[in-house]
């Protein structure tokens, strides 16, 4: 059984338009978009989740040894990724269109993967401290 490529109704087949919806310039005006909306939504997320934490009179300071390290390093790798994020969503063009979707994609890719990361450790050094 041979695979053959859909074929639109314009005329189009579907290897060239999803080759498109990749393109430089489409790539760099989804990412400012899309990277405006993580980069609220993060903000949003690190806001409640800290906003809850220190609502109920938790603080960093009841972190000792290993665990106060690893909340640390957690909330600066969270605090790096929402600059990554920001920057990918910021609609300013440093350099031509090429280098900035490839800047923009490597810095979304980068930025997500570490808030996940920094949010984790973040969360699991909560978890492993003290109960209230």
């Amino acid at each position: 059984m041979s695979y053959e490529t859909p074929v639109f109704p314009t005329g189009q087949n579907a290897d060239v338009i999803d080759n498109d919806l990749m393109a430089p310039a489409r790539n760099v005006r989804r990412i400012m978009v899309t990277g405006t909306v993580w980069f609220a939504f993060a903000l949003l997320a690190v806001a409640i989740v800290a906003g809850s934490l220190l609502a109920s009179g938790w603080r960093p300071a009841l972190l000792t040894g290993g665990i106060a390290v690893l909340w640390w390093i957690g909330a600066v790798v969270v605090a790096l990724s929402l600059g990554l994020i920001g920057w990918s969503g910021c609609p300013i063009l440093e350099v031509d269109v090429p280098t900035a979707d490839r800047n923009k994609t490597r810095t979304m890719q980068l930025g997500t993967m570490l808030f996940i990361l920094g949010g984790t450790a973040t969360l699991f050094a909560v978890l492993l401290g003290p109960a209230g």
